[in-house]
């Protein structure tokens, strides 16, 4: 249904029949952005796209004569814009290693600045990424016990349908019981079934070192906050709500040089980030909040720069006409 539509909008040229819907621009959602490794079992595949993806992108965007701005100068941008100035700006979750080799090349080649959300725990190798915990573990392995609340269960994952199943019933899990149980306990079976959910962060993640060197060498990078622990903030009390949007920004302060007036909320879905949690960030002194809500930016007078629309860039639809009909921003009219 998604490529259905994603088809009908870019080959009718519906676009041009509403224009006012692209509203003022978009905020564009990334995670990795590596070359395509085409495994037939990739239960995370919408967060990796691939650099020529990113490319086409940037180009479909220029071509249809949006302005790339850094996340922060979007409110000051739209406030001041005139005679249907429209504008971009690329956003990328998590601090991925292959942002800084992939991405960021890209990114130099058009002159455009890009958001890295910085999550302080794993620059830190503190946390883990259960999402890539869980799939390594279900790709890996045939079968794991594992308890979701009722007792001790062997889940089968032995066929890649099986394997899906498993990873869905794991999400599912994290977001059922506390999540730092729920994640400590993904871990500890992981571990035991030989995964190693520390050093899938090591590949995965930068350090402080490597965010240093990409803020010291790539004027075009800007560093904004993505909690200590990436949780979901709404499930949190108002103490660690304030320290998982303050403490990053100090961190990030002091190895990048630079600091983070942006904020991406973990999930970034209405039941993870709300007026609560957009509020504890204005009060840290942060200008620009992002969910994963899919939108356009609207004119400056209607717009919640704290809780602002995000469309994701998804591993799952690669197509330059697709990035099209996103910016027409007639999906989100019809959803």
């Amino acid at each position: 249904m998604i490529t259905a539509g994603l088809e009908a909008i870019a080959l009718t040229g519906a676009d041009r029949l509403l224009p006012g819907a692209a509203g003022r621009g978009m905020v564009f959602t990334l995670h990795h952005v590596r070359p395509a490794t085409n495994r037939p079992y990739e239960p995370n595949a919408l967060l990796s796209i691939t650099p020529e993806f990113l490319d086409a992108a940037i180009r479909e965007a220029g071509e249809r004569g949006y302005v790339p701005l850094a996340l922060d100068e979007l409110p000051d941008a739209v406030a001041a814009a005139k005679n249907g100035e429209r504008y971009v700006a690329f956003t990328l979750d998590d601090g991925c290693r292959d942002n800084a080799e992939h991405a960021a090349p890209v990114f130099r080649r058009h002159g455009v600045p890009y958001t890295l959300f910085i999550t302080k725990g794993l620059v830190e190798r503190t946390h883990t990424m259960w999402w890539e915990t869980a799939e390594e573990l279900t790709r890996t392995c045939d079968r794991f016990a594992f308890d979701f609340g009722a007792g001790i269960e062997t889940v089968v994952c032995a066929t890649t349908a099986q394997k899906h199943a498993a990873f869905l019933r794991l999400a599912d899990f994290i977001e059922a019981i506390d999540e730092d149980a729920a994640v400590a306990r993904l871990n500890d079976v992981a571990a035991a079934q030989g995964v190693d959910p520390a050093a899938i962060v090591e590949e995965q993640v930068m350090d402080a070192d490597a965010l240093r060197r990409l803020a010291k060498t790539d004027p075009l990078a800007r560093f904004g906050v993505h909690t200590v622990s990436h949780c979901n903030l709404a499930r949190v009390d108002a103490a660690r709500l304030e320290r998982e949007i303050v403490e990053p920004i100090e961190a990030i302060t002091n190895w990048t040089g630079l600091q983070p007036r942006t904020i991406a909320y973990p999930y970034g879905w209405k039941r993870a980030c709300t007026a609560r949690e957009a509020a504890a960030a204005r009060r840290a002194g942060l200008t620009v909040g992002v969910t994963t809500q899919p939108g356009v930016v609207d004119p400056a007078e209607t717009q919640d720069w704290m809780l602002l629309p995000r469309v994701s860039l998804n591993g799952l639809y690669q197509k330059r006409r697709y990035v099209r009909a996103l910016l027409s921003g007639i999906p989100f009219r019809l959803m």
